[in-house]
């Protein structure tokens, strides 16, 4: 009943009385006055005026179950959802869940992780309460050789997201990290299990920062937080659910046609690559060029001094006014 009644607060313009809640839901004016008391714990601010009944005045930056369904507004997106405080990656687990038969939109969040992971089967510790770890489940018929050209989706929805509830713009380094002001706020990896022509399950896991104040001596130069750049700490329940409902906006793009078509135009918008000089760092031969934005499939369009070539995999660093970064 948590959950119901955070959200009739939440929608409710002014206050709401113990007796409409009571009708609403089915129970006693003491479960109601349990349940209030339970989200006060939790370090929501109710207010109770006699005769008026109950009104939300503050909502805590707190992730769990209850908050994030008390906002949920998308279609699929989230439709289950596994709230951990702690826990080794949320990567993991999604695929636990999915092998469990968790159905598509499956959602996992953590507060912190102690095994978080990264590109190159790197390994990572995330602070509590500082950012946003979350993956969700995904079971696409389509392509398995399609699959990657969901890591773009998820970057262009978390670049829009974050633009959308700061109002500061966070562009996209090709393929999918989030940078703001030139240094990386998020980080996105997109698992699969697949047969040969068909898929299993794919899990798309994103870690933004956001609160934090400082970063390890190695990480100083190259990532920032949503904090660091506007000054304001941002519910990150919010952020997840806006995260979430622009997912379900491109991913049906996506699905129409199986390739990035219909988003290349907005994905350059947003690349912060876009006719900057890149260095792209080939496993057979490094080169340098100008990036002039992706095709419907995801590949970054590079032009040489000699020849257009397209760049599907590897290490893209961009020149700025101290070198590649």
């Amino acid at each position: 009943m948590r959950t119901e009644l955070l959200a009739a607060l939440k929608e409710a313009d002014d206050y709401i009385s113990g007796q409409e809640l009571c009708e609403k839901f089915g129970v006693s004016r003491t479960a109601v006055w349990k349940a209030v008391k339970q989200l006060r714990e939790a370090g929501y601010v109710i207010e109770a005026v006699q005769n008026k009944g109950y009104k939300i005045k503050s909502i805590p930056d707190r992730l769990s179950e209850s908050e994030l369904l008390s906002i949920r507004r998308t279609k699929w997106a989230g439709c289950s959802i596994f709230y951990y405080d702690t826990l080794d990656s949320t990567n993991t687990r999604a695929k636990q869940l999915a092998e469990e038969g968790c159905p598509t939109g499956t959602l996992v969040v953590a507060n912190r992780q102690d095994a978080g992971k990264g590109r190159r089967g790197r390994s990572f510790t995330s602070p509590e309460g500082d950012g946003i770890f979350m993956t969700l489940v995904l079971k696409p018929d389509i392509n398995p050789n399609h699959a990657s050209m969901l890591t773009l989706v998820a970057a262009l929805a978390v670049s829009a997201a974050i633009a959308e509830q700061t109002g500061r713009p966070a562009g996209i380094k090709w393929p999918n990290d989030i940078v703001m002001n030139g240094k990386k706020v998020c980080g996105i990896l997109t698992e699969m299990s697949a047969q040969l022509d068909y898929v299993n399950h794919i899990v798309v896991g994103i870690g933004i920062n956001v609160h934090n104040e400082t970063f390890p001596k190695e990480f100083s130069e190259t990532a920032t937080s949503i904090y660091l750049e506007t000054g304001k700490h941002e519910n990150r329940a919010e952020l997840i659910e806006k995260v979430l409902e622009r997912f379900e906006q491109y991913y049906a793009v996506f699905m129409e046609t199986e390739d990035l078509s219909g988003l290349v135009r907005e994905y350059n918008a947003r690349l912060v690559n876009m006719h900057r000089q890149v260095k792209v760092l080939d496993s057979k031969e490094p080169f340098e060029g100008q990036a002039m934005g992706i095709t419907p499939h995801g590949e970054l369009i590079v032009d040489t001094w000699e020849s257009r070539r397209l760049v599907s995999s590897g290490e893209v660093s961009v020149r700025g006014i101290y070198g590649y970064v």
